[in-house]
């Protein structure tokens, strides 16, 4: 959630100290108000129609997204349906978006849950309209061609619960050349062996970084295709990262994660 601009207090004593009285007082408290109030107007026009901050609550998007990251989704970048305004207001009819500009494979994407319309996911859009998509093996296929992944060592890290895990480290390269981080803990799990999936015409395929702990497109009764309306902007830059207690302000020293302060996403 944007923070809320801060109060303005206003300074009374200066005009009781150039003998105004009640009505220059008064006058001060509603400059003020006006100020708070066109602040807060500025900040819903900037978070619906240019940027919206989101913070990262699960790992299904590690190593690229971590829990406790903060970014900010530019709300321009595909044009703007109904899911772009809050509460899903219905300014924009039907499945139509308002200057339309189709994501590119390889995008890190917010969308609202297709299944209900309301949950906000963020995940990389791997599949475009037309494809068809595969996982055999742990290896990703696209249009019946496997997507090369480099080994680039281990990834060790600990989930929401304390437990450490470490993984394999990969480097994937998506058709058009698009490089990205991935995770595996096993290449034999469910999900890395799936049936081929057909993207249908408006609709987009998602998947997560971390392609064992991640329930995206491939469970197709959970999250399944992306209807084109339901995007709601793409992933640009983080802005802020801890772990931890944000509140133990005595161990920011560990906690802040300042190499990831301003960075922007692959």
């Amino acid at each position: 959630m944007p923070k809320q601009p801060e109060e303005l207090i206003p300074d009374v004593g200066e005009g009781l100290r150039n003998g105004a009285g009640g009505l220059e007082k008064n006058d001060g408290l509603w400059d003020t108000a006006k100020t708070v109030i066109f602040a807060v107007l500025i900040a819903m026009f900037v978070r619906t129609f240019a940027y919206e901050p989101f913070s990262i609550p699960s790992g299904s998007m590690i190593p690229t997204l971590l829990v406790g990251d903060y970014l900010f989704v530019s709300k321009f970048s595909y044009g703007y349906s109904k899911h772009s305004f809050p509460f899903s207001m219905p300014l924009v009819p039907g499945p139509e978006r308002v200057g339309f500009d189709a994501p590119k494979r390889g995008d890190v994407a917010v969308f609202k849950l297709p299944s209900d319309g309301r949950t906000d996911y963020i995940k990389r859009l791997i599949g475009l309209p037309g494809d068809k998509i595969q996982v055999k093996g742990g290896i990703l296929h696209i249009n019946g061609e496997p997507v090369f992944r480099e080994p680039a060592g281990i990834y060790t890290y600990r989930d929401t619960r304390g437990r450490v895990h470490n993984a394999k480290l990969y480097t994937e390269i998506l058709p058009g050349g698009r490089r990205h981080r991935i995770i595996e803990v096993s290449d034999q799990d469910a999900s890395d062996n799936t049936i081929e999936y057909t993207v249908p015409a408006g609709h987009y395929f998602a998947m997560g970084d971390n392609r064992d702990n991640s329930k995206d497109s491939r469970y197709l009764d959970a999250v399944g295709f992306i209807p084109v309306e339901n995007l709601v902007g793409r992933a640009e830059v983080l802005v802020f990262s801890y772990s931890g207690s944000l509140w133990k302000f005595w161990q920011w020293d560990e906690t802040l994660r300042t190499e990831r302060f301003f960075k922007g996403l692959n």
